[in-house]
């Protein structure tokens, strides 16, 4: 009887790490990846809120062209940590254009304040927002 016995080269290390590699590459993805919405439009956005469990309406959207800041310091500092905790990072984009766009809540549980989505879009892309309420000592949290 012959027995084979498996020799551990470094090739066959560096195949088992690259396979590794790529399973768990997949895995991240698929366990990170947010509502795929074409959010040029406003309907794409809505849908992109609602897949995150938030109800909008579409009648109040506001929106405005800004230029986000250079440098991150002070609350925008503060604030990207926030987008970070939910998979975004706003200073990948510093000094860039985006639109900001805005909606009414209305699905906000144990809230009589009026409470505000906001997500933040540069291309065709969302590249940050939050939930947060416009009273004087009210909130703010991730999309997510």
């Amino acid at each position: 009887m012959k027995i084979k016995a498996l020799k551990f080269t470094k090739k066959t290390a560096i195949a088992i790490i690259l396979a590794f590699s790529v399973l768990l590459a997949g895995v991240v993805l698929a366990v990170s990846k947010t509502p795929a919405e074409d959010v040029g439009t406003t309907e794409g956005r809505v849908a992109y809120l609602s897949a995150l469990g938030w109800e909008v309406d579409p009648a109040t959207e506001l929106s405005e062209v800004i230029i986000l800041p250079r440098v991150f310091d002070g609350v925008m500092l503060t604030y990207n940590r926030m987008q970070q905790a939910q998979g975004f990072d706003l200073s990948l984009y510093a000094g860039r254009e985006c639109t900001r766009y805005i909606y009414k809540v209305i699905n906000y549980p144990n809230s009589d304040d009026t409470v505000l989505a906001q997500l933040f879009i540069c291309g065709n892309r969302v590249v940050g927002g939050d939930i947060h309420s416009t009273a004087l000592d009210g909130f703010m949290h991730g999309l997510k």
